[in-house]
């Protein structure tokens, strides 16, 4: 039913998109009473440097998730020196325009510290561990709705990652994450935020951490999909038994970074580890100049069945945020292959709404 449902909004789309006026809807109230639509911003845009995509932010979104600027090298860039200059500009910029923070994030085996590479004795990552979530996490309380507590801490098959707190602190050390977090920030949400985890193995890796915080008796109130999929071949079964499975936990489900990239993968593998690397080709880079209008109508009907099928679950579901306001600034222009012309967002690269973003507001329309 949701396929044949999504088949007529995606031609009834293409009609719309092609005779749109001036007039251009918000996503933020258009599913307003489903769940939060959020985006990513970065250094620029919290700084009020990129006033046009800092009006879109207004005007379509109300959550935003920092991309970069409450990760550990930035806002503790020294052992005892934090910078919170940029995260107390973000939470200005969402206060005055009424606009949630999700902060991103506390615990994450990548962009540490510069200090953190030289570590070698457990009780200094210990120590490093329990003051970074104290402070940080503390110091936001109340200014931000969510926090990702610990970020992309499996593998693919659903182990723990072999990472510096996995190393030093034990397999425990993610329930004492959200431990931590909990007393810093007991009026802020803490998730669980990984990339894939809507694949069975990785999946059940991740139910079963979420089943041990909840055994050890510590609060851990959702749990992000970042959702890196590629336009045409996202796994809408996969999705939809995630959505079922990890909210039967009690919990909420969250879609943290959700973008479809259109260019070819280097691999046949899906991932969106960002330490991975490969070498680029003109195969690889296809639509240097524009996306052809064939892939455009790719793009939106992979939109136009995810948001059909979250819209179904729409109970389930707190927030979808997107990776990158526009296409131009997207983080898959750069991964893995650097210097590719990508588009894989709403917006193109002027601002301008696509046909992927009419494909996703007809959804809300049909429900």
């Amino acid at each position: 039913m949701i396929k044949k449902l999504s088949t007529l909004l995606f031609i009834a789309v293409m009609v719309f998109a092609d005779n749109v006026d001036a007039q251009i809807p918000s996503l933020k109230n258009v599913f307003k009473n489903d769940f939060l639509i959020g985006t990513a911003m970065n250094a620029q845009q919290i700084e009020g440097k990129d006033a046009a995509a800092d009006e879109l932010i207004k005007q379509q979104f109300n959550a935003v998730t920092p991309e970069n600027c409450m990760k550990a090298e930035i806002i503790q860039p020294g052992w005892d020196t934090y910078n919170f200059d940029l995260a107390d500009k973000l939470v200005a910029f969402a206060k005055k325009n009424n606009i949630k923070i999700n902060a991103h994030n506390l615990i994450w085996h990548s962009q540490l510290p510069g200090f953190m590479h030289h570590m070698q004795s457990a009780d200094s990552v210990r120590e490093y561990f329990i003051n970074h979530i104290t402070k940080v996490a503390s110091r936001y309380d109340g200014k931000v709705y969510s926090w990702d507590v610990v970020n992309e801490a499996l593998n693919e098959d659903g182990t723990l990652r072999k990472d510096i707190f996995l190393d030093k602190l034990g397999d425990n050390y993610i329930v004492e994450a959200f431990r931590l977090a909990q007393k810093a920030a007991p009026h802020t949400k803490l998730y669980y935020n990984d990339y894939n985890i809507e694949q069975p193995k990785k999946r059940a890796g991740a139910i079963a951490l979420i089943k041990k915080i909840q055994a050890a008796g510590v609060r851990i109130d959702g749990v992000g999909i970042q959702g890196h999929w590629k336009a045409g071949a996202v796994p809408m079964a996969d999705i939809e038994e995630s959505i079922k499975e990890f909210s039967a936990l009690g919990i909420d489900v969250m879609f943290t970074e959700l973008d479809l990239s259109v260019l070819p993968s280097p691999w046949d593998k899906v991932t969106a580890d960002v330490s991975e690397t490969a070498q680029g080709s003109a195969k690889m880079n296809p639509y240097t100049k524009e996306l052809p209008d064939s892939m455009q109508r790719v793009l939106a009907k992979s939109y136009a069945d995810l948001f059909t099928l979250f819209m179904k679950y729409k109970k389930q579901i707190g927030r979808i945020t997107f990776w990158g306001v526009n296409d131009g600034q997207s983080w898959l222009n750069g991964f893995p292959i650097h210097g590719r012309t990508n588009y894989p967002l709403l917006f193109d690269r002027n601002f301008k709404p696509k046909r992927a973003f009419y494909s996703v507001i007809a959804t809300a329309k049909n429900h």
